[in-house]
């Protein structure tokens, strides 16, 4: 799915100037659009990049049923890893660090990245759960904490900025979570 180009113009002004230099007028101007057409479309500010860096985050996302436990956690791992280098990294270290005293925005950010990975990690175990591969899992909802957590502070909170990681690195590491994220689920098949 195709991101608009208030969408893109979004992404482009934040990278160059930053969350708080970022105005509707310069992300109207450089997508050749009207600041009523962007108002039209999103209430507020937060509201605009959040939604332009959840797509552009969207497009590395699959939603597969690999069939298995092992294989449904390392598509997300490797999903989340994927998001959260590169340029989207970037864009999303810039609202997360913006968000700690911003709340209109860490709510946008909460109901664009974290709820769907939250809610996709209860739909994975309960796949599990069906299919025999582990016990029902007591607050499932707790498990997209477990998914974004190391990933943010593997990413985030290390020396290398997300945009210098590599696709290759990012599975690599998702790669290494996934045993880890597999034995907190239950799961007693090979690891």
């Amino acid at each position: 799915m195709a991101r608009n180009p208030a969408e893109d113009a979004t992404l482009a002004v934040l990278t160059e100037r930053g969350y708080r230099a970022l105005t509707t007028a310069a992300v109207a101007a450089r997508a050749g659009v009207s600041i009523a057409t962007l108002y039209r479309r999103w209430p507020s500010k937060e509201v605009m990049v959040v939604d332009a860096a959840a797509a552009y985050a969207q497009e590395l996302t699959t939603q597969a049923d690999t069939g298995t436990l092992e294989g449904d956690l390392r598509a997300l791992l490797r999903d989340k890893a994927a998001s959260l280098t590169g340029r989207e990294g970037g864009v999303l270290q810039t609202l997360i660090g913006e968000a700690t005293h911003n709340t209109p925005l860490a709510v946008a950010l909460t109901n664009a990245f974290v709820l769907p990975i939250r809610l996709r990690m209860e739909e994975i175990t309960q796949r599990a759960v069906e299919r025999g591969e582990i016990p029902p899992v007591e607050h499932a909802d707790l498990l997209g904490d477990l998914v974004l957590g190391p990933m943010i502070s593997r990413f985030f909170l290390t020396p290398l900025p997300p945009d210098e990681v590599d696709a290759a690195t990012a599975a690599e590491t998702a790669d290494r979570f996934l045993p880890l994220l597999l034995r907190a689920v239950g799961y007693k098949g090979r690891t």
